[in-house]
């Protein structure tokens, strides 16, 4: 079988190919690592998580979360606090300016990601989402859990009612 009709590598090959054009905003633009980047994005909307549910939640081993958090720390972008019921956790905040710098980040991703979503017929985009959530669900369903965050699934307001 050739590889580039092999249903896992095209998949990883176009994810890789889309992620890499956000990293030229969020990277290039802005100076974020890919870690760095998945960390904020997080804490943007949580507020705080500890170093287990940032490490579920990103796909990142524990010591990529520590180092990508002690860079955004030094940036003052989040805090690191030691939590008192474990203390091999950290419990992770963003700042003020962490909120204002993924904020400036965010607008110029998502322009990005919207120019090329936008490049899709509207029935392909609309596919694109119908299939990546029937990937996610068989992927729960064959395994019995969420592989990609390890949290129970929220609903996809995309999907039909």
């Amino acid at each position: 079988m050739p590889m580039e009709s092999f249903f896992p590598y095209r998949l990883a090959v176009v994810a890789e190919a889309f992620s890499r054009q956000l990293v030229a905003v969020y990277g290039r633009q802005h100076g974020f690592s890919r870690e760095e980047w998945r960390l904020l994005f997080l804490l943007e909307d949580a507020g705080a998580l500890d170093s287990l549910q940032l490490a579920r939640r990103t796909s990142l081993d524990k010591v990529q979360v520590s180092r990508a958090a002690a860079r955004l720390e030094r940036k003052g972008l989040i805090t690191r606090d030691v939590l008192e019921a474990d203390r091999r956790l950290r419990n992770y905040r963003i700042t003020n300016d962490g909120r204002a710098a993924f904020s400036r980040a965010f607008g110029a991703v998502e322009a990005r990601a919207r120019r090329i979503l936008d490049a899709m017929p509207p029935d392909d985009l609309a596919a694109l989402k119908q299939g990546i959530a029937a990937l996610d669900r068989a992927i729960v369903g064959a395994t019995g859990k969420d592989e990609a965050t390890g949290f129970p699934r929220l609903p996809d307001p995309d999907a039909p009612r």
